[in-house]
């Protein structure tokens, strides 16, 4: 089975637990997060379903392009925020104004857009001018689909990435022989560590998570990792055959993916936690989803629901 009818008919069961469903995916970059989303949304618009979908990307939320230099010109000395993609260069406040609209279903809103190609790759938000999608409310939307590759990543202790940083990372880091060395230190990753922590206000809005995770290499010497970088160059090539080529060169690329490599390592466990406030204070509860194990060529190789 596809890895887009096997989303689409596991939303469907959970429908009529929520309404509207509110459906995370996460998943490595180039993996095919923003493809799903589109076709299952198209899917299950189209009869026997006529449902409402909206779809939204965590890219969309990323803080406009002057705000983006601002920021890294503040941790200069912090290479994970030198542009786009970590927690910490997303607005968040925006993201749950949008998710909150779209639950409670009574007024029509615009949804943000991000233009990856602007500023030679580095991104920009468009306006906000009618040009985006508009949903049209009431009635209220039947689906959510929010997707984006550290969506559902969770904070850790201190202890703990100092934990990962002698284990785990030293591992891919050297099994994956790109010389990572020096693309972040202890530091950076407790600065994207606090960022992490607002996420939670976005991830309490899910009622269900799928993840999108590359199969286990058949050897211990090679990272689960090194697939990421011929996923998002692929990715990047294709937008830029239908953009007449604007985008980031193919060097731009394994930087850019460079930088993403220790958000998956440090806080990409699944499956995620849900902190809700109640009376008595904080509570987490894990949450429902599924996961689906993609190969090189995003074929489905397994899943299984957790």
């Amino acid at each position: 089975m596809t890895a887009l009818n096997l989303i689409a008919e596991y939303v469907l069961r959970k429908l009529s637990q929520h309404r509207p469903l509110f459906v995370a995916i996460q998943g490595p970059q180039g993996s095919g997060k923003s493809y799903l989303a589109t076709h299952v949304q198209s899917l299950l618009q189209k009869p026997p379903h006529s449902l409402r979908v909206a779809v939204l990307s965590i890219d969309d939320l990323y803080l406009p392009h002057k705000d983006l230099v601002l920021l890294a010109a503040a941790n200069s000395d912090n290479p994970l925020l030198n542009g786009r993609g970590q927690p910490g260069t997303h607005d968040v406040d925006l993201g749950v104004q949008i998710l909150s609209a779209l639950k409670t279903g009574n007024s029509t809103i615009e949804l943000p857009r991000f233009d990856k190609s602007l500023h030679s790759g580095e991104g920009d938000r468009l306006p906000v001018d009618g040009t985006g999608t508009i949903v049209v409310q009431p009635p209220r939307i039947d689906v959510v689909i929010f997707e984006g590759w550290c969506v559902g990543f969770s904070p850790i202790s201190e202890q703990e990435i100092l934990s990962r940083w002698r284990g785990v990372w030293d591992s891919e880091r050297r099994k994956l022989n790109r010389g990572l060395d020096n693309i972040c230190r202890p530091a950076d990753l407790k600065i994207i560590n606090e960022y992490l922590k607002q996420y939670s206000r976005l991830w309490s809005f899910f009622d269900i998570f799928v993840q999108l995770k590359p199969e286990e290499p058949p050897f211990s010497h090679v990272s689960r990792y090194e697939v990421v970088y011929k996923w998002r160059l692929d990715q990047e090539h294709n937008m830029k055959s239908r953009n007449g080529g604007k985008g980031m060169s193919d060097t731009a690329v394994q930087s850019f993916v460079d930088r993403y490599i220790p958000g998956y390592v440090f806080f990409g466990d699944f499956p995620p936690l849900r902190h809700e406030e109640n009376l008595e204070g904080t509570s987490i509860q894990a949450v429902s989803g599924l996961s689906i194990v993609l190969d090189e060529a995003r074929n489905v190789i397994a899943s299984s629901t957790f």
